[in-house]
């Protein structure tokens, strides 16, 4: 690498570390404000246990969170004030082509991607899990509670000829009401399993079915069973009952993976949810390139203004970008739909404005 390069690189790396350490005080001291109340309700919570379960791990999360908007601001702060000191008119003069001059820009750009994907798929959903036990614990409303709390109506396919029908299902207490098991042999049924309650055994993995029936259906004559209590074991257990976004956050991205593939099979419905949380923790690293490219050719030109004009611009964009990446992970999230592309209509859409910005700063 060549001098500049170096000189890029480290104007790169600085700025960028010093736009993350501007934005998380910002989003610490908001949160604070917001959650102080609900630290002052308890009084045995003390301040180690505040600051080590949950804003050590608030910071993992909004520092990964914030990597492509820091990026993205400090690649335009930057690059404003190389052009702004006329050092970009001297590299031009120098025979160095846009595509060289986005050579140590694009090296940043890798390295804070790698840093990204590595958190997004490790280490963010380790500390997600700590942080989140601490909010269901302190913070978090009883509706927001309840909402992980109850299950109703739930059906599972386990193998390809059992199903389970629950009707509704406590997973705090680990207590159901109205369980149905079905077995078949293709379309026809061949035996049913009914209880009026279902309680599950952490410590030995047994479910306890009481009030239960079975019936062994037979050609020509049925047989039928019934006791007070039964104990039993399914290839399931209460977390599989609950699908939710917020616990998919939880998960590393190779437990993540199990778990999808295994739902699949188990005939769930409905897993985009799982999914838009599995693949925006690839599409959101990459934008870092996208984002790179779009800054560079907005702020690459001295123009009236200067980088009060061009920060104002990318601000924009950025918030352009973070609407279209919410509106994305909605529509994503509904049954039917195909997860991968509104996950990555963002980087899709932005990535014809940097292929437009490139090919303008060529010229």
């Amino acid at each position: 690498m060549k001098i500049i390069d170096w000189y890029i690189l480290k104007r790169f790396l600085v700025t960028f570390l010093f736009t993350l350490l501007i934005l998380i005080p910002i989003a610490i001291a908001i949160d604070v404000s917001e959650k102080i109340d609900n630290f002052l309700e308890h009084p045995n919570l003390q301040l180690s246990e505040v600051l080590n379960d949950y804003y050590i791990n608030f910071i993992i999360y909004y520092t990964n969170t914030f990597m492509p908007l820091a990026l993205f601001i400090a690649v335009i702060l930057f690059t404003s004030k190389l052009s702004s000191n006329t050092e970009i008119i001297a590299i031009t003069n120098a025979k160095v082509s846009f595509t060289r001059f986005l050579y140590p820009y694009f090296i940043g750009a890798s390295l804070v991607t790698l840093l990204s994907l590595a958190m997004n798929h490790y280490v963010v959903p380790k500390s997600s899990k700590i942080r989140k036990g601490f909010e269901k614990k302190y913070i978090n409303t009883t509706k927001q509670a309840n909402a992980l709390k109850y299950v109703s109506n739930f059906s599972l396919q386990l193998t390809d000829s059992t199903y389970v029908f629950i009707r509704s299902f406590n997973t705090e207490n680990k207590l159901g009401y109205d369980f149905n098991s079905e077995v078949y042999d293709g379309l026809e049924l061949k035996s049913k399993l009914s209880a009026d309650n279902i309680r599950y055994s952490e410590k030995d993995s047994i479910f306890t079915l009481t009030g239960w029936r079975k019936r062994l259906i037979f050609e020509g004559n049925d047989s039928i069973f019934s006791g007070s209590k039964l104990d039993t074991v399914f290839n399931f257990s209460p977390k599989d009952l609950v699908y939710k976004s917020a616990l998919a956050q939880e998960m590393p991205s190779g437990e993540l993976l199990k778990y999808i593939n295994i739902s699949k099979k188990r005939g769930v419905k409905n897993l985009n949810a799982y999914l838009v949380e599995l693949y925006k923790r690839t599409s959101l690293p990459i934008a870092s390139y996208i984002l790179t490219i779009i800054a560079v050719g907005l702020a690459f030109r001295k123009r009236r203004g200067g980088t009060g004009l061009n920060l104002a611009i990318g601000v924009a964009i950025m918030f352009l970008y973070v609407f279209f990446m919410k509106v994305g992970e909605v529509l994503g999230s509904v049954a039917g739909v195909n997860s991968l592309s509104y996950v990555w209509l963002p980087n899709i859409l932005f990535g014809f404005i940097a292929i437009y910005l490139y090919l303008h700063g060529r010229k």
